[in-house]
């Protein structure tokens, strides 16, 4: 049930296959491990019984702001993190469409829905027809973008994300289910299947899917529970309206600080706000005093060139008045931290 509900509400292909893992690096890592095998089966190359010793190469394609899980997982599945091909990407951490090299069947192209510090999305519509008619893979890394496509106000954020061949999301962001609950979606399950499945003398098997075959766990608790009780608490229009109340609250965060004078480094997409406070060491004393301060907390990030702290506002139980406190409690530490320092 929580499989079919998730196929439906994130928009993808209903025949898609499916597994409950720990986290997105592991929905990621699954997700490129079908992958891999697809497109080594293709040249005649069984990489779960040979592994990658004299197999014919692949080349991996990812943007410039690629997240780190990614390119662990690339390292986990033999294929390097370092071996990649890096596009350019935009202001906000897009891959430029125009940048994108020829590409083959030995390819597969990674792109990005939610970046971790901007929230924008590479073009999907624009650069997944081009790796289709080359033949190429596309994964998406959707932790947190991929949820917008449950929004109806935000689905244009991933116009044409549907027509990858996997997909890794992370439910313990936008959905709020706890931690240890991430989800791989791959569009032809016989290649999931493939990668994970395993047979032994004193495993039963039967008819029916089990989950062990579909994920790299053997032991396993079942993830789905949570996702199921939250998406049938919710239903379709809860889900839709948590996910714009975060990115509703990331606006008001953004609106307020650019007021006080304070300088927002990114457009706002989803549920992620940059903003510099000066130079890096205003800036980062500002995140240690607020911090300290207790009101709320936010990290640091080094965004392209410049500090940053980076605003996530992911939590179902954040209210207006937890915004406008919060904001309240950022733009007094920023302003004592320049106080002090003039």
């Amino acid at each position: 049930m929580a499989i079919r509900w998730l196929l439906d509400v994130l928009r993808l292909p209903a025949h898609a296959g499916l597994g409950f893992v720990t986290c997105a690096t592991q929905a990621n890592l699954a997700g490129l491990a079908a992958a891999r095998h697809a497109l080594l089966a293709r040249q005649g190359w069984d990489v779960e019984a040979h592994g990658l010793f004299g197999a014919p190469p692949l080349t991996v394609v990812v943007g410039e702001e690629v997240h780190v899980s990614v390119l662990k997982a690339l390292s986990l599945l033999g294929l390097g993190r370092e071996r990649v091909r890096r596009l350019p990407v935009d202001g906000q951490g897009r891959i430029r469409a125009h940048a994108l090299p020829p590409l083959n069947d030995h390819t597969i192209l990674c792109l990005q829905a939610g970046n971790v510090n901007t929230g924008a999305c590479d073009p999907a519509d624009e650069l997944i027809p081009q790796a289709k008619a080359a033949g190429a893979w596309v994964h998406v890394d959707g932790a947190f973008g991929l949820w917008s496509a449950a929004a109806p106000a935000y689905t244009h954020l991933v116009r044409g994300v549907e027509e990858a061949d996997s997909w890794a999301t992370d439910a313990h962001k936008l959905l709020n289910v706890p931690y240890d609950s991430g989800i791989v979606f791959v569009r032809d399950p016989q290649h999931l299947h493939a990668a994970m499945a395993v047979h032994a003398a004193y495993l039963v098997e039967g008819k029916t899917r089990d989950p062990l075959n579909y994920t790299p766990d053997f032991s396993r608790r079942a993830r789905g529970v949570e996702v199921w009780a939250a998406l049938r608490t919710l239903g379709r229009e809860g889900l839709a309206n948590l996910v714009a109340q975060s990115c509703r609250h990331a606006a008001r965060f953004a609106t307020g600080l650019r007021d006080a004078g304070y300088t927002v480094l990114n457009d706002l997409a989803l549920n992620q706000v940059l903003v510099s406070f000066g130079d890096a060491e205003t800036t980062r004393c500002v995140i240690a005093d607020l911090q300290e301060e207790g009101t709320c907390w936010c990290g640091g990030a080094v965004w392209q060139g410049q500090t940053a702290m980076r605003i996530s506002v992911s939590s179902w139980a954040t209210t207006d008045e937890d915004v406008e406190r919060s904001l309240e409690a950022m733009i007094r530490v920023a302003a004592a931290v320049r106080r002090r320092s003039a």
